[in-house]
């Protein structure tokens, strides 16, 4: 069993020294009025890393992802982009000078201008060929060839959205970011677009920095994914990391659905309405903490066990099955997610704890 901790965990995720960052952030911080946005934000990027900043909304991920783009600046603290200063107390970087693309959540495309003409916008630099040229390439990259002389109302959502890709590629940024760039596509078809547009973001090597408040998203998508509440940096690190080992209830509760049990902390065992279970933690005996157990972690059965349970509610899915049961000592009834099928005359049920998936938490 995990004791988690509940103190807030500000992650500087420097890399070894001969990795340099592409993107480095030095204690960043922005307020408005008496609210911070965000808070002695440090955060290292590398190359080709595909970073997701999540969180619930006014969490200051898309505050955080303005500064990059440099459409706002810092109250204090310092951006590098490449070891070069680009937000700091001794330089400013304009936006269009920094070599970072930006993907809106409703795309922006001009509707006056054909998906090639758009993308063509950002290549006004260029020498009239050498745009083409470029433009064709990204073109066969994010494959559109078939869309170039449509105007965007003429475009589905998906449509629209590789447009949009195409464009903030066609510069060769050397950071790509991306503001809920899906959030507007139906779900059946947010999931497929989502796995083209990075599988090419991946083939191509592209730096990449994604807002998102939609967890599995985050968890599919980033190679590293940063939790942020009230403008900081709650929690770093791998999909799997932060879905497995939350460092707090925010955390947990961010990336999955938790029976919440009450219990007592006391030699070594963590005493509860469903068992006791082993459990190391910091605290003294006698101390109030909260058992996050998630529904899967919880096997039924109609054999008889130590702990059973009423069905007060079944929602058939298909592949599984979510039950709620009422259970003696506890106010709220259990929530379980089973694949396996209980007959429909089942009353009162087994239930069997699987210890190892508990997350103990200090009580609130």
């Amino acid at each position: 069993m995990q004791w988690q901790q509940t103190e807030t965990n500000e992650m500087n995720m420097q890399k070894p020294e001969h990795q340099a960052a592409i993107l480095q952030l030095d204690t960043v911080s922005r307020r408005f009025g008496a609210v911070d946005a965000l808070k002695d934000i440090s955060l290292s990027i590398q190359a080709s890393e595909i970073i997701c900043l999540a969180g619930h909304s006014g969490c200051g991920k898309s505050s955080l992802l303005r500064i990059i783009a440099g459409v706002d600046s810092p109250d204090s603290g310092v951006l590098l982009m490449q070891g070069e200063e680009i937000a700091g107390p001794q330089r400013f970087v304009e936006p269009e000078m920094r070599k970072i693309g930006f993907v809106f959540q409703d795309y922006a495309l001009f509707p006056h201008l054909t998906a090639e003409q758009n993308i063509l916008f950002g290549l006004k630099a260029l020498p009239k060929q050498q745009a083409l040229k470029r433009a064709q390439e990204v073109i066969e990259h994010v494959g559109i060839a078939s869309l170039t002389t449509r105007y965007p109302h003429m475009l589905s959502g998906g449509e629209q959205q590789r447009v949009a890709l195409a464009r903030a590629l066609a510069p060769s940024p050397d950071i790509l970011l991306m503001d809920e760039p899906f959030s507007s596509l139906d779900s059946g078809l947010r999931q497929k677009v989502r796995n083209d547009t990075f599988g090419l973001l991946r083939e191509l090597g592209t730096t990449v920095i994604m807002v998102t408040h939609d967890p599995e998203e985050a968890l599919s998508t980033g190679d590293r994914i940063i939790l942020m509440r009230q403008g900081r940096i709650v929690q770093s690190g791998t999909g799997y990391e932060l879905h497995d080992a939350p460092n707090s209830p925010y955390a947990a509760d961010f990336f999955g659905d938790f029976n919440k049990v009450p219990g007592i902390y006391r030699n070594g065992h963590i005493e509860t309405a469903i068992g006791t279970y082993a459990c190391t933690a910091p605290v003294n005996d006698g101390t109030a903490v909260t058992a996050y157990l998630r529904p899967q972690a919880i096997s039924v059965s109609t054999d008889q066990s130590q702990l059973r349970g009423k069905i007060a509610k079944r929602i058939f899915l298909g592949d599984t099955e979510q039950i709620m049961v009422n259970v003696e000592g506890l106010t709220e009834p259990l929530h379980v997610k089973t694949f396996d099928r209980l007959p429909g005359t089942a009353d009162h049920i087994g239930l069997t704890v699987k210890a190892e998936g508990l997350l103990v938490f200090p009580a609130l």
